[in-house]
C-alpha cells in the first residue's frame, strides 16, 4: 500500500483528526483479517510513503504496530528532508539541521526524533543526488524570504523531488490509501496531484475525506475525482483480492517443471532454426555481470544486491530454461506433425511405383501408424500442456530479465500496467511478490550511483538486446526465404513431374514416342505427383504456424527500439554529471520495460490461439 495525505496543519484534518486515525486503523484491521481469512501462503504487507509530517507518519506507525513492513521514499537525503518538512524560520537554522544538529527548542528537537525514529525501522531510499543544489536554493529562499523569485525556484524545485518519490511511491502499489479534503489536485508533489497520478496509471486510490472519515469511497479512474462514487464497505476487500490471486502458486507451478535443457526428442524446431538460418551467436551481454560495477560502489546496498544475485536472477533461469524446453517441446511437436502427416500421404502411395499393390496393406499399416504417432503427439501436447506452461513461464522470465535494472533504481511496473489474462494471473502475481521481495534500495542516491547503474547495468543490457534481436530478426527472415523456397521448389518439382506424364502420354499418341514409355513412368510421375505438393504443403504448413516471418518483424521493431534508446542514454553519459538525475535514469529504464511488454504482447497474440493440434 502507499499512502498519501495532509499535514495536520490541515484545518479539516486537525478538526477531525481522531475520526481519521480511527478510520485508517479500521481499514487497516479489515486488510488484515482479509489476509488471515485468504490462509495458504503468508502475503507480506509493506506500506509505502514519504514519512512526511502528519497522515505519512500516523499510518507509518500504524503499519508497524501490525508488523508491516515500512518502506519510506524520501524527496531528499535524510538530512535535508528534515529540515524541509520543520519548515525552520531561518537561514542559519536550517544550515543546522542540513548539518545534522539538533534544533535547541525541546519541541522541534521531538520532531525531528519521531522522523529519525520511523526511518530506523523502515527501508529508506534517498533521492538525495540533488541535494547540494535544492539545499542551496533552500537556504536562499530563507535568506530573502520576501524575494518571490527565489521562493519559487526553491519551491519548483522540490516540487519536481517530491513528484518523483511520489512516483516511485505508487508505481511500487497495490492501492493507494489517501486522505484528502478534494480542495487542490493540481500541485505538482500535493496530495491531490499523487490521487490523480495513481489513477492515471491503474493504481486504485481509497478515499478519505476529513471531513467525513467514515464515508471513505474507492476511486478507480481519474474521472471518479470529481463525481466521487458512493461509499461501498464491500470494495476494500475488492481492492485487496487481486494482489492476494495466485500467491504461491507461483513458486508451486515453476517446481513442478524442470528446466531440460536441450531434448533430442523436441528437437525438430530449432534444427529448423538451426539449419536454415544457423545458430544464433551469443552476445557479450550474456557474459556481463551485471550486478558487479554496483556492487563496488560505495555507499551501494549490498543486501538488494545480494538478493538480486541470490533470488531474482537465478529465478529468471529457471523460469527461462523451463519455458525454452516447453516451447521447443510444442513448437516441435506442432512441427512435427506437419511432417508426419506428409510422409503418411508419401509411404501410403510409395507402393505404387514399387509394383507392390498386393503388400498395400504393409504401406497402410505404415500409413496408420504415423497417423496415430500425430495422435500420440497432439494428445501428449494438450495433457502435459505444453502451450499453456510455455505462455506462463515465458511471462515470468522476461519479467525477471530486466528487473535487475528497475529494482537497483527503485523503479517498478505499476500494478495497472500489468497484463491481465483472465484466469491465469499467477505469472504476474509471482513477478510482482519477487520484485517486491528484495524491495527498494537502502540507499542515498548519487551522480556516481546513476551512471553507472546507466554505463553498467543499463546501457549493456539495451546494447544486448538490441544486437541480439538485430541477429534474431535477420536469422528468422532467412529461415521464412528458405522455407519458402523449398515449398516452391516441391510445388514446381510436381508441376514438372505432372507435366512430364502429359508430354510422354502426348508424344505416345501422336506417335512420337513409344506408348511404353508413359506407361512405364505412370506410377512413379503419379507418385511424384503426390510427394511433392505433400511434401511442400508440409513445408508451408510449418512456415505460417511457426510464422517466422511476423516474429522476424517483431524482432526488426524492437532492435529499433532499444536501438533509440540506447542512443538516449549516450547523449545522456556525454553530458555533465549534473544532469545524470533520478528521473531521466528512472525513465529510460520505464522505456526498456515498456519495449519489453511490448514484444511479449506481440509474440502472445499471435501464438495465443495456435494450441498444438492435428495437422488437418
Amino acid at each position: 500500500m502507499a499512502v498519501t495525505g495532509h499535514r495536520h496543519t490541515n484545518e479539516r484534518l486537525q478538526a477531525n483528526l481522531a475520526a481519521v486515525e480511527a478510520t485508517l486503523a479500521g481499514l487497516f484491521d479489515a486488510i488484515d483479517r482479509q489476509l488471515a481469512a485468504a490462509g495458504g501462503q503468508p502475503v507480506p504487507v509493506r506500506l509505502c510513503n514519504l514519512l512526511a509530517e502528519g497522515i505519512d507518519q500516523t499510518t507509518a506507525r500504524l503499519a508497524l504496530a501490525r508488523g508491516w513492513q515500512l518502506d519510506a521514499v524520501l524527496p531528499f537525503g535524510r538530512a535535508l528532508n528534515v529540515a524541509i518538512n520543520l519548515h525552520p524560520a531561518s537561514e542559519a537554522a536550517a544550515r543546522g539541521l542540513i548539518a545534522g544538529a539538533l534544533p535547541g527548542d525541546p519541541a522541534e528537537a521531538a520532531r525531528v526524533q519521531a522522523i529519525d525514529d520511523l526511518l530506523a525501522r523502515a527501508q529508506v531510499f534517498e533521492l538525495a543526488e540533488r541535494d547540494a543544489e535544492i539545499a542551496a536554493l533552500y537556504l536562499a529562499s530563507l535568506a530573502q524570504p520576501a524575494d518571490f523569485e527565489r521562493r519559487r525556484a526553491f519551491e519548483m524545485q522540490a516540487n519536481d523531488r517530491v513528484t518523483l518519490a511520489g512516483r516511485i511511491m505508487i508505481e511500487r502499489a497495490d492501492l493507494l490509501v489517501a486522505v484528502w479534503d478534494g480542495q487542490v489536485s493540481n500541485l505538482p508533489g500535493g496530495t491531490g496531484h499523487t490521487i490523480v497520478g495513481a489513477l492515471d496509471i491503474g493504481t486504485p486510490v481509497l478515499l478519505v475525506d476529513p471531513g467525513a472519515p467514515d464515508e471513505w469511497t474507492v476511486l478507480t479512474r481519474p474521472e471518479e475525482v470529481a463525481t466521487r462514487p458512493a461509499h461501498d464497505p464491500a470494495r476494500l476487500a475488492a481492492l485487496v483480492a487481486p494482489a492476494l490471486a495466485g500467491a504461491g502458486e507461483g513458486q508451486a507451478a515453476l517446481s513442478a517443471d524442470q528446466p531440460s535443457g536441450k531434448s533430442r526428442v523436441w528437437s525438430l524446431y530449432r534444427a529448423i532454426e538451426n539449419g536454415l538460418g544457423g545458430k544464433l551467436a551469443s552476445g557479450s551481454a550474456a557474459a556481463h555481470d551485471p550486478l558487479a560495477a554496483v556492487r563496488a560502489l560505495a555507499g551501494a546496498d549490498q543486501r538488494q544486491v545480494d538478493g538480486i544475485a541470490t533470488s531474482i536472477l537465478p529465478q529468471f533461469a529457471w523460469a527461462d530454461g523451463v519455458s525454452s524446453w516447453l516451447s521447443d517441446a510444442y513448437r516441435s511437436g506442432m512441427c512435427l506433425n506437419f511432417v508426419l502427416a506428409a510422409l503418411a500421404v508419401v509411404i501410403g502411395a510409395a507402393y505404387l511405383p514399387l509394383g507392390l499393390a498386393e503388400a498395400k496393406w504393409l504401406f497402410a499399416g505404415a500409413e496408420l501408424l504415423l497417423l496415430l504417432l500425430i495422435v500420440g503427439v497432439t494428445m501428449l501436447g494438450k495433457r502435459q500442456d505444453w502451450h499453456a506452461r510455455w505462455f506462463a513461464t515465458r511471462r515470468v522470465a522476461e519479467y525477471l530479465r530486466h528487473a535487475p535494472i528497475m529494482l537497483l533504481l527503485g523503479s517498478f511496473r505499476p500494478a495497472g500496467k500489468w497484463p491481465r489474462i483472465e484466469g491465469n494471473e499467477w505469472p504476474e502475481v509471482h513477478a510482482r511478490h519477487c520484485l517486491r521481495a528484495v524491495g527498494l534500495p537502502q540507499l542515498a542516491l548519487s551522480h556516481d550511483y546513476l551512471r553507472t547503474v546507466l554505463r553498467q547495468v543499463l546501457l549493456p543490457h539495451v546494447e544486448g538486446q538490441r544486437d541480439y534481436h538485430r541477429a534474431k530478426a535477420a536469422r528468422l527472415q532467412r529461415v521464412d526465404h528458405r522455407l519458402d523456397h523449398l515449398a516452391e521448389r516441391l510445388f514446381s518439382m510436381a508441376i514438372l513431374s505432372v507435366s512430364l506424364y502429359l508430354l510422354l502420354k502426348l508424344g505416345a499418341v501422336l506417335g512420337l514416342l513409344p506408348y511404353a514409355w508413359p506407361a512405364g513412368a505412370s506410377m512413379w510421375l503419379t507418385f511424384f505427383g503426390i510427394a511433392f505438393p505433400t511434401l511442400g504443403a508440409s513445408i508451408a504448413g510449418v512456415r505460417f504456424f511457426a510464422d517466422f516471418d511476423r516474429f522476424s518483424a517483431i524482432s526488426q521493431v524492437s532492435a529499433e527500439k532499444f536501438a533509440a534508446v540506447g542512443e538516449r542514454i549516450e547523449l545522456l553519459l556525454a553530458g555533465p554529471d549534473a544532469a545524470i538525475t533520478f528521473g531521466p535514469v528512472s525513465d529510460l529504464a520505464h522505456a526498456v520495460d515498456e519495449i519489453v511488454m511490448e514484444e511479449l504482447e506481440n509474440w502472445q497474440a499471435i501464438f495465443s490461439g495456435k494450441h498444438i493440434a492435428l495437422p488437418a
